[in-house]
């Protein structure tokens, strides 16, 4: 397995709201989009993933259900988040996206809320594998906006679920086969606001270097504005 990952903060918001990890000891890779005011949202997607991370390494995923283990995981974080909001006035209304994968054999396991994403680069194509919880990604699967429509709709980034708004939330959860010579992309809507997904699929497909082609992807967004914090993790299989 081969994986990277990087974050910038972009070229217009004044701090990272982003948070990333790679735990390939542990087949963990997430990355997690924070929202809330001055430094709440780095709050909230930090705490999202330690948790994810520390509760995952002092489990046996061998022993266990991994996919009930993540959702009671991704549970009790939402619950420490919206705990926070609820007990620090500088942190009301604070959330986060979280798109977690753990990597276990040959199945991907995929924990989702939020409008970062996952997808899945096979051969000449690519699948986004989660769907987005956002309004306009709503009215994409109902029919009421086309692709193009969406790509600058005034309220793309207006989210319908994240944790830790609320004290219990619906979590996504998504079960992949994958195969030797696949790549997973983890990102956050910093890269999808500027590149759509053919064309990352086309720099992924042409880059054999994971870092490389991160940076190659974090040059595009920057280069077509950068308007928001811009993650990703990349592994191949």
């Amino acid at each position: 397995m081969k994986w990277s990952q990087i974050s910038e903060i972009g070229l217009v918001r004044a701090g990272n709201e982003d948070s990333m990890c790679a735990c390939p000891e542990i087949g963990l890779f997430a990355v997690a989009d924070g929202m809330g005011g001055h430094r709440a949202g780095e709050i909230a997607s930090s705490t999202a993933l330690s948790l994810l991370k520390e509760q995952l390494k002092n489990s046996s995923v061998e022993q266990e259900d991994v996919a009930t283990n993540l959702l009671c995981i991704m549970d009790e974080a939402n619950q420490r988040i919206y705990q926070l909001s609820c007990e620090n006035e500088q942190f009301r209304g604070m959330g986060t996206t979280v798109t977690a994968g753990i990597i276990l054999g040959n199945e991907l396991i995929i924990a989702h809320v939020g409008d970062s994403r996952a997808y899945l680069i096979r051969s000449d194509d690519i699948l986004q594998i989660t769907n987005d919880h956002s309004l306009v990604g709503e009215m994409l699967r109902c029919g009421g906006l086309t692709e193009e429509q969406a790509i600058n709709h005034p309220q793309k980034n207006v989210l319908t679920r994240a944790m830790g708004t609320a004290p219990n939330i619906r979590i996504d959860l998504y079960r992949k086969d994958i195969q030797v010579g696949d790549k997973i992309l983890f990102c956050t809507d910093g890269l999808t606001n500027h590149l759509r997904p053919q064309e990352i699929k086309e720099i992924i497909l042409t880059q054999s270097d994971p870092g490389k082609c991160l940076r190659e992807l974090m040059k595009i967004a920057l280069d077509r504005g950068g308007l928001d914090n811009i993650t990703m993790v990349l592994v191949e299989i």
